[in-house]
């Protein structure tokens, strides 16, 4: 099948899953959808986050995708599911490809997550790697912060070294030797987490394993692009497309990146 694949987050972050998504399936036609005018998701309500998700799903099935991908760790932990139920399409959210890679990759049992107020609240990292292995032990840390210094373009200074420290003392105390990134803005920190934790403790970037889902997905319904030519990416926005343009090109490692501003739902 020759349409694209849809992804929306609230942002800049998911371009980290698009990335992943490039580089996993070059030719496929992709459309990016940040919802840059009412991010961030993680300190809005469950209701609000699910409106915000159908309203960005139905702009990109406008724009006829084949599938969608919901590269939001906070609209995947709460509106997944009611996504699913209401559009008639393949939809792949980021959190339950992350869950299946900690549980994989810890060898005592001790898996920590980070990720948004909202993600942690919703405890559904926590379900989806005790559904997998009810022996593991979890144990959370909202990381607020993380995403304004993402976003700031403050990826690995002092700062973000200061706040990491804060934030990943008490997970490391507890012993883990895998954390999930529960994020999509914070693979951009690996370094410094990394450099926080320790060279004994796993780092979990679910865009990986995310990309890889949708990868099995297309190839199972046969949708996998079979014509010739360059894979088109579009990139839309509900806010000024400079900062997205800008901090974007960072997240996808590429020269330049041009967006369009849009309006979706209420925006």
């Amino acid at each position: 099948m020759q349409k694209a694949i849809g992804i929306f987050d609230s942002g800049i972050g998911g371009l980290t899953v698009l990335k992943e998504l490039i580089a996993a399936l070059p030719r496929e036609h992709t459309i990016y959808l940040g919802d840059t005018a009412r991010v961030p998701y993680g300190i809005r309500s469950a209701e609000t986050v699910t409106r915000y998700s159908f309203e960005n799903t139905r702009f990109l099935l406008a724009q006829e995708i084949k599938m969608l991908v919901v590269a939001c760790n906070t609209a995947s932990a709460i509106s997944l599911d009611a996504v699913k139920h209401e559009f008639p399409l393949p939809v792949i959210g980021v959190l339950e490809p992350g869950a299946r890679a900690a549980a994989a990759a810890t060898g005592n049992k001790k898996v920590g997550i980070i990720g948004t107020e909202a993600t942690i609240a919703s405890g559904a990292y926590e379900r989806a790697v005790k559904k997998i292995d009810p022996a593991i032990d979890v144990f959370s840390m909202a990381c607020p912060l993380f995403v304004p210094l993402v976003e700031e373009g403050w990826f690995d200074n002092d700062v973000a070294e200061l706040v990491a420290n804060r934030y990943l003392a008490p997970l490391k105390a507890r012993g883990i030797d895998t954390l999930v990134l529960g994020c999509t803005h914070y693979p951009i920190l690996k370094g410094v987490i990394s450099r926080v934790l320790g060279s004994g403790i796993r780092l979990i970037d679910s865009a990986t394993e995310t990309a890889k889902e949708v990868s099995e997905v297309l190839d199972k319904l046969k949708w996998k692009r079979t014509d010739g030519g360059t894979a088109v990416r579009k990139f839309f926005v509900t806010d000024t497309p400079a900062r997205f343009e800008k901090i974007g090109t960072l997240f996808l490692g590429e020269g330049s990146l041009k967006a369009e501003q849009v309006r979706v739902g209420g925006v």
